[in-house]
């Protein structure tokens, strides 16, 4: 194992997060704020990296699978844990656990948060909670690849371990040309998407921060009923796009570059628009008889369908109070999520498209054991390494959400709590159903179970394997 070059990429990462923090230190001074926090975090950041570079100069640059893996894992655990510390020193969140659960949530992208007003928090603080989901969306690393030359050697292997999906691959020939890709749409997106809503009526500060949240599918908001409020221009627009960053980015690339025919051919992307049309019809025709009005029933399901399949997580009604139809149907969206290679958790339209296909491949070879035939997807014959590979990923999937559920249940809450607490954080959506619903938060959950639910939300972003082969014995072997 190439220790050195793990530990020289995490003390690089660390110095890109002592970047970062520049920009809601430069927000808390505008609005005349106290950014000594962020000062003291930033320049921890920068010595810890820094001495990370100098302590440990890789002899070779290579990444291999191992590497790609360890480092993903130990970065988000690393950022995560220096991230907390403006919430903590400031003592706007004054118990580290806390902050380091909310930190945690910003990052993989959950919107899972103890605060039960966020409009508490100043301005910087604010901005620096959001900021977090627009910078774990599309992946921290990823974004360091772009940002960094020294990590492009086999940078594949880190991009496979941290962007969300079964299959992922290069866009170009170069792992770091593809991150520069991917970044530019998603910037280019962002921007859109704040100017729509300055558009609107929105002051460029809230349309700053809900654009991150709608960016990175995660979903802090800086007023207690989240997107309640907002006229339904707005709510519309971020409805819109909070489906348009559920979408496989390799697919805007294909629109970009004219080979839009692609498009039509993607069986994810008419997957992930079919269950949501029909998800949408179900729970407005549902809740009409609650709002009395089409428009409204139909706004509010659509909303709220975008933000639950692309884990988004933001709210413009308690959905805890809707009919149990409608809950049944958002807490099915939970699991789906949206398409791989989006910035969205669940498990992915693909992987269900896939099982799917896979489940009725094996019946039609019961049935007819002369069968000979092979699972296909977007035109691709899946190898069996893939279908195994997905399989397992199941299996691991419901082996993990049943022991977080059990590690949950020593918590005074009823099941429907519990359970939903721990697909939500799981499968990075934020808010469940119960006593953490969309008007509720997770505050009242012991120190254990919030660590309990950070790590759920770094095995569900990262997808289980990341961390887990951080874990494993096996892993730091000399053998």
């Amino acid at each position: 194992m190439n220790r050195r070059m793990i530990l020289y990429t995490l003390g690089k990462l660390m110095q890109i997060e002592a970047i970062l923090l520049v920009v809601p230190l430069a927000v808390g001074g505008i609005y005349g704020e106290n950014v000594l926090s962020f000062v003291i975090t930033a320049l921890s950041a920068a010595g810890i990296g820094t001495l990370f570079v100098l302590i440990s100069p890789p002899r070779t640059r290579v990444i291999y699978a191992k590497e790609g893996f360890i480092i993903v894992a130990l970065a988000w655990l690393f950022l995560s844990a220096l991230g907390a510390l403006p919430f903590y020193l400031s003592r706007e969140i004054p118990n580290y656990v806390d902050a380091f659960f909310e930190t945690v949530s910003g990052f993989t992208t959950t919107g899972a948060s103890i605060l039960p007003d966020p409009s508490s928090l100043s301005h910087g603080t604010a901005f620096w909670r959001s900021f977090t989901h627009w910078i774990g969306g599309m992946g921290i690393i990823v974004l360091c690849m772009a940002m960094i030359p020294s990590l492009s050697a086999r940078s594949i292997h880190i991009m496979r371990a941290e962007m969300p999906g079964p299959i992922v691959g290069k866009l170009v020939p170069r792992a770091r040309d593809t991150a520069k890709i991917l970044y530019l749409i998603y910037v280019a997106m962002t921007i859109v998407q704040i100017i729509m809503l300055c558009v609107g009526g929105m002051n460029l500060f809230d349309s700053a921060v809900y654009s991150f949240g709608t960016a990175g599918t995660g979903g802090f908001a800086v007023s207690a009923d989240s997107c309640g409020s907002f006229t339904p221009y707005i709510q519309n627009t971020i409805t819109v796009f909070m489906f348009l960053f559920g979408v496989n980015f390799n697919l805007y690339y294909l629109l970009i570059f004219k080979r839009g025919r692609s498009i039509l051919k993607s069986e994810e992307l008419w997957a992930y628009f079919g269950i949501a049309a029909a998800s949408i019809t179900i729970i407005a025709v549902n809740i009409y008889p609650t709002y009395k009005s089409a428009s409204d029933s139909l706004r509010l399901s659509a909303f709220q369908v975008g933000s639950i399949m692309s884990t988004t997580g933001y709210s413009t009604a308690d959905f805890n109070l809707w009919p149990g139809l409608s809950k049944a149907v958002l807490l099915l969206l939970m699991f789906f999520g949206a398409c791989a290679g989006s910035t969205a958790g669940g498990l992915k339209i693909s992987r269900v498209v896939l099982l799917i296909k896979m489940i009725r491949c094996n019946l039609r070879k019961l049935i007819h054991p002369r069968y000979v035939g092979t699972v296909q997807l977007e035109g691709k014959t899946v190898n069996e390494e893939t279908q195994r590979s997905v399989a397992n990923y199941f299996a691991l999937y419901a082996f993990i959400l049943g022991s977080i559920f059990l590690l949950l249940s020593f918590e005074p809450f009823g099941i429907e709590t519990n359970l939903s607490a721990a697909i939500s954080c799981f499968n990075n959506v934020g808010p469940g159903f119960g006593f953490v619903g969309p008007a509720s938060s997770y505050a009242d959950y012991s120190a254990f179970s919030k660590l309990v639910l950070s790590f759920a939300m770094l095995l569900g972003r990262l997808e289980i394997y990341p961390v887990l082969f951080l874990i494993a014995p096996s892993t730091w072997s000399r053998k």
